[in-house]
């Protein structure tokens, strides 16, 4: 008589019951052995290896005991799977046809006790897809019903498990709020506000050593204590959650747990994160936009117009006097030109600096703030003053009238009542129609060009290293270790280079400043006016660093 191997095959898709002496799985296996046994005049003989995946969806192949009973029957060692269900094996049609595949590939065939078929035969291979099509019609009927069921307990509030968001933990079908964890998300906004930029929010997270929670899964896991990404931080400054909101396919609900984050903030940052998502994504001209154009005149009132010049590919952007643009000279030759960057710069910051004291802004433009109406003014003064950080084109001329550029300030007269309808706040009926800013920065020209220089020295563009300046001092580090160690001479090097011994020479010079000023380079902290031309001038560079330093660094 033929031997042929019989392995029984078990699943439970919950751990339910499992811990009992005698569960599921043992029943389904004592029915198979049971028909196993009455086969044995067909020489059916039960392998002693058990295959029983507890607690695992028939919806899926990724099931251990699954995968070791097909590995034994890719090996030939198993001739019919003995099951007590077909939807034990799978739940899915198409799973279905590769398990059928793989066991027709080996010469295996299965049978289910309950279900009084096999695979070997064609009627018992048409009644197997039957059931097996209804097996999934079940499955996806029971899923929609769990979708339903979310959506409807999200749309009263609920929390419905999953990992719960940084701040918070399960409890029930709410959240509870871990009071640490709560002060580092709010922490994260305000600074956000403050800052306007994601990545400045990080690096500022970075340096304080303020990381991610340590947590546990419910497995015992640890995870946690990292440093936070960009990605982790947009996640937590969209999350409405904070503001005790649900959130469902779009849509959001009003929550049952307590917010972390007050509504007002929680609007503000929102505002400035669409603001930031929209320059992101603005076309590469609009940052061109000469935005004090029609605002900004001189002492005697002559408007200064946009213009610009083009550089090996790169746009240079200015305000020049009128009659400069129209390539008229005036007798005493005032007209000025002064580059874009720096005014809008300076204009962008004395606004945000007037934001930052909100009641004081409030009292000299004439505005009405009511007590309950103090923490929305707050969150969105900041919101204002982060986007004029990050360059917002749009707010300085909604709230200016008109600039003024003098020889010692320039003048700034804000329009209140723009400011008023930026805030949301009532004007009184006797306030000012405008209100003056004043930032006390000198002119300093150089023939026709102007920059503005704060007090010590600093230009009032300060922040922006020059690329320029960089290069050329790297290139002077370059060459003064060629020349150390003898490579090459002077004039050979001058040669190989494409440059004249002499200007070779004033580079090289570069490589003898002091740490403090190289560090200045770096961060475009150096004085008004030295840049890559100031600094290779024949006699520029100083051997002694504390004279250097006196010349080119802002006292």
């Amino acid at each position: 008589m033929t031997r042929v191997r019989c392995a029984i095959y078990t699943r439970k898709s919950s751990e339910e019951g499992l811990e009992q002496d005698f569960n599921s799985l043992d029943a389904q296996h004592e029915a198979c052995a049971a028909y196993v046994a009455s086969q044995a005049s067909e020489g059916w003989q039960l392998l002693p290896v058990r295959y029983d995946d507890g607690g695992l969806s028939g919806g899926t192949l990724e099931r251990p005991a699954l995968k070791r009973l097909l590995a034994d029957i890719g090996q030939g060692a198993i001739d019919i799977v003995v099951l007590y269900k077909i939807d034990r094996l799978t739940r899915s049609l198409l799973d279905f046809a590769r398990l059928v595949e793989a066991f027709d590939a080996a010469g295996t065939s299965f049978v289910s006790v309950t279900q009084s078929f096999n695979t070997t035969t064609s009627m018992g291979r048409l009644t197997l897809n039957m059931l097996l099509s209804f097996a999934q019609f079940e499955r996806e009927v029971t899923a929609e019903r769990i979708r339903d069921k979310v959506a409807a307990s999200k749309a009263r509030g609920m929390w419905m498990g999953g990992a719960p968001p940084m701040g918070y933990r399960p409890k029930g079908r709410s959240l509870a709020i871990i009071e640490a964890d709560a002060k580092i998300v709010a922490t994260i906004y305000e600074r956000y506000l403050a800052l306007g930029n994601v990545r400045l929010v990080c690096e500022e997270l970075a340096a304080r050593a303020i990381t991610t929670p340590r947590r546990r899964t419910a497995a015992g896991r640890a995870y946690g204590g990292r440093p936070f990404s960009h990605g982790h931080l947009y996640r937590i400054l969209a999350n409405p959650v904070y503001a005790g909101d649900i959130a469902h396919k779009g849509r959001v609900y009003p929550g049952n747990h307590r917010a972390i984050i007050e509504r007002a903030t929680w609007e503000a940052v929102q505002a400035l994160l669409a603001r930031n998502a929209k320059g992101r994504h603005r076309p590469h001209r609009a940052g061109n936009a000469s935005v004090l154009a029609g605002r900004l005149v001189d002492e005697a009132g002559e408007p200064l117009v946009a213009a610009h010049t083009t550089k090996k590919g790169k746009r240079y952007r200015y305000y020049v006097s009128r009659r400069l643009q129209h390539g008229v000279r005036s007798a005493d030759g005032n007209g000025m030109r002064i580059p874009a960057a720096e005014i809008e710069g300076l204009v962008a910051r004395e606004i945000a600096q007037a934001l930052a004291d909100p009641l004081a802004l409030a009292d000299r433009a004439g505005l009405v703030v009511a007590p309950a109406d103090l923490k929305a003014l707050t969150a969105q003064c900041a919101s204002e003053a982060a986007a004029l950080h990050a360059g917002e084109p749009a707010l300085v001329p909604e709230l200016t009238a008109r600039i003024t550029t003098g020889e010692r300030a320039v003048t700034i007269v804000l329009d209140t009542s723009a400011l008023a309808r930026r805030l949301g706040l009532p004007r009184t009926p006797a306030g000012p129609a405008t209100l003056e800013l004043i930032a006390h920065v000198r002119l300093t020209r150089t023939g026709r060009a102007v920059q503005l220089v704060e007090a010590g020295g600093a230009p009032a563009g300060a922040g922006e290293p020059d690329a320029a300046l960089i290069r050329l001092v790297l290139r002077a580090r370059r060459w003064w270790d060629e020349l150390c160690k003898a490579r090459l001479t002077p004039t050979e090097l001058a040669a190989r280079e494409g440059v004249t011994s002499s200007y070779l020479l004033r580079v090289v010079r570069l490589a003898f400043l002091s740490p403090k000023v190289l560090e200045a380079i770096l961060e475009g902290t150096l004085c008004a006016g030295i840049d890559s031309t100031a600094l290779t001038a024949p006699g520029a560079i100083e051997a002694d660093w504390m004279r250097q330093e006196r010349r080119l660094l802002v006292r």
